[in-house]
């Protein structure tokens, strides 16, 4: 596959991680909007208030979710997959010790028979990477690392 061609599948699968995150989290806020609205006052009054006190908390801690996934959906949003001599946020990148696509971290993805891993600019190896070239080297665990091509 040409480099390209992955780098738009890697950036689909990315895409497609963030929206399954997005609906979970989506589906957990209605879920939790309709715990709260359906909930009645019942006879224990302190447990009533505990436990719409509980609702609320995981409410916002949704709302956080929620907010995250915005973020990682403007990151993909200013991804440019086009070819540079340099890497930048969305670059393909293979090195001696690994294939890597700049982009958010996801992780381990397959495309074919190859593993890459997609990995946020702002991770500690990301931004090693972040400007360097072709021939570039760099440590990182205690290991060399050489940059053998990126597009």
């Amino acid at each position: 596959m040409n480099p390209q061609k992955t780098k738009e599948e890697i950036l689909n699968q990315c895409q497609n991680y963030v929206d399954q995150r997005l609906q979970r989290i989506q589906n957990t806020i209605a879920g939790i909007q309709e715990s709260l609205t359906s909930e009645t006052k019942s006879t224990a009054g302190d447990k009533h208030e505990t436990g719409r006190a509980m609702l609320q908390l995981e409410r916002e801690k949704a709302g956080k979710q929620l907010a995250e996934v915005q973020k990682l959906q403007e990151i993909l949003a200013k991804i440019n997959i086009s070819p540079s001599e340099h890497i930048h946020l969305g670059s393909l990148v293979i090195t001696s010790q690994g294939h890597y696509f700049i982009s958010i971290s996801v992780g381990k993805l397959s495309i074919g028979n190859k593993s890459y891993f997609a990995i946020a600019a702002n991770s500690p190896i990301g931004k090693l990477l972040l400007g360097k070239t072709i021939g570039d080297r760099f440590s990182f665990n205690e290991n060399e690392i050489v940059i053998k091509q990126v597009s």
